[in-house]
């Protein structure tokens, strides 16, 4: 084994014995790469080449200057704030309490509404974590009162809280954008049909079971919330307004950027006003709600830019030690074509999941298997939006599985970490089979973009 190899193989050792350790990623990778090329200065005059200095960190500060100036990441903050307002704002509460009523005959209409918010919290939130424990919280108590499958309950609302990684616009997408250097309203556009296929599959799965084992998806005669009857003699009215706000706030906020009307930052900017606006309308906005919603969004924000900025250390260090060469090789020895290469990307990022958080694999993985990408002339927002439909089943599978731990920490008594599990196993499945339809089927991601004028 060559030196260069070698060292390679010790440098992914350290990073995962690191990130095991429960140390923040973005101070693993920074770290990481300053610890390696500052052994490489002590070691330089005991006759050990390493090829790696600390002068090599002269560039990250201009890559630091240049990710502050980067137009694609400034919409980050401002859609995680607009997120926090929407989840303080009621509106999936109110709308959860309209749809239940409306598909009260239907076998399943509870779950299918669940879906439903979930698709509405994706395309106005993008936070996972926030929509998992709204749902969970608002929902699953009702489903399990209702007499549905554990199982099935959990499932429901753990994947649909799920979609806002994909659905625009997503915090990941924006990041994506960045790393793989895309257009940021071509991406958004390319993964709209895709989050919508994968929501089908969720209300066909509903569907078919309602037939297939029926005990499991059962018809709410009576819908309570929080212990009060919800039944209304206006029911198609009150869907329609709750239903109309957050659907104005989409179409302002995707329209806008999808027709060229305004960027990306331009519409983060209108989408953060939007939510204000709907907490305000809600009557949920105050100073302290105001203040929580800052906070957050300063640390979020924060999280997401500390990797980002820790990202080009860790790579710089890897590329110096002769990291680009090695992988490049070994993906040109196991790839035979672009088919082969692709299948064997997104095997990665699946054993991944298991293991790392999406910005991990995003800002690690990506800028590694980028330049083969393109000198084999892979479409690369296909590739972009195969990455994050993959991605996305990071949220299911354990031991990470962060959508799995948000619903454990909201759930009823009686609920354990087995009957999440369970509950998850079907939907990741499904979005495997999306990523399969995808795979056959790229006019799926690369239609709208085009018919669009990318």
């Amino acid at each position: 084994m060559a030196l260069n190899e070698f060292l390679v193989i010790i440098y992914f050792a350290a990073f995962m014995f690191f990130l095991f350790t429960g140390y923040p990623v973005g101070f693993v990778l920074g770290g990481l790469g300053f610890l390696f090329a500052f052994l490489g200065d002590i070691l330089r005059p005991f006759g050990v080449e390493l090829n790696v200095s600390l002068k090599l960190f002269n560039l990250v500060a201009g890559r630091f200057f240049s990710t502050m100036t980067n137009i694609n990441l400034v919409p980050v903050p401002l859609f995680i704030f607009m997120g926090i307002m929407m989840d303080r704002s009621g509106v999936a509460t109110k709308l959860l309490q309209s749809l239940q009523i409306l598909f009260r005959k239907i076998p399943g209409g509870l779950a299918l509404a669940v879906i439903l918010i979930g698709v509405i919290l994706a395309a106005t939130t993008g936070i996972i974590g926030a929509s998992v424990v709204l749902l969970g919280t608002l929902a699953l108590p009702q489903m399990l009162r209702s007499n549905y499958k554990k199982e099935l309950a959990l499932g429901v609302v753990v994947s649909s809280g799920t979609l806002g990684i994909l659905i625009p616009p997503s915090i990941m997408l924006l990041v994506m954008a960045d790393q793989m250097l895309l257009s940021v309203p071509d991406l958004f556009m390319a993964a709209m049909f895709p989050g919508l296929l994968l929501a089908s599959l969720y209300v066909l799965y509903v569907i078919v079971l309602t037939f297939v084992q029926p005990d499991c998806v059962p018809i709410e005669n009576q819908l309570q919330l929080d212990g009060q009857p919800t039944y209304k003699d206006n029911t198609f009215f009150a869907v329609i307004s709750n239903l109309l706000p957050p659907s104005i706030l989409i179409l302002a906020v995707l329209g806008s950027i999808f027709f060229g009307i305004a960027t990306p930052s331009e519409a983060s900017g209108i989408g953060a006003l939007g939510a204000l606006l709907l907490s305000i309308f809600h009557k949920k906005l105050n100073l302290s709600s105001l203040k929580e919603a800052c906070h957050a969004t300063a640390k979020m924000t924060a999280f997401v830019f500390l990797l980002i900025y820790g990202a080009p250390c860790f790579a710089l260090t890897l590329r110096e030690l002769g990291g680009d060469e090695v992988i490049s090789g070994l993906l040109r020895s196991i790839a035979g074509g672009q088919i082969s290469l692709v299948l064997f990307t997104l095997t990665i990022v699946f054993i991944l999941g298991f293991f790392l958080d999406w910005i991990e694999i995003t800002v690690i993985l990506i800028p590694l298997v980028l330049p083969i990408i393109n000198e084999m002339q892979i479409d690369i927002y296909w590739f972009a939006i195969l990455v994050a439909v993959c991605l996305q089943t990071s949220f299911l599978t354990p031991p990470m599985g962060p959508a799995l731990f948000y619903v454990q920490g909201i759930a009823p008594e009686g609920i354990r970490i087995q009957h999440i599990y369970k509950g998850a196993i079907p939907f990741v499945i499904l979005q495997l089979l999306a990523l399969i339809i995808l795979l056959i089927f790229p006019k799926i991601v690369t239609w709208l973009p085009s018919a669009l004028g990318k």
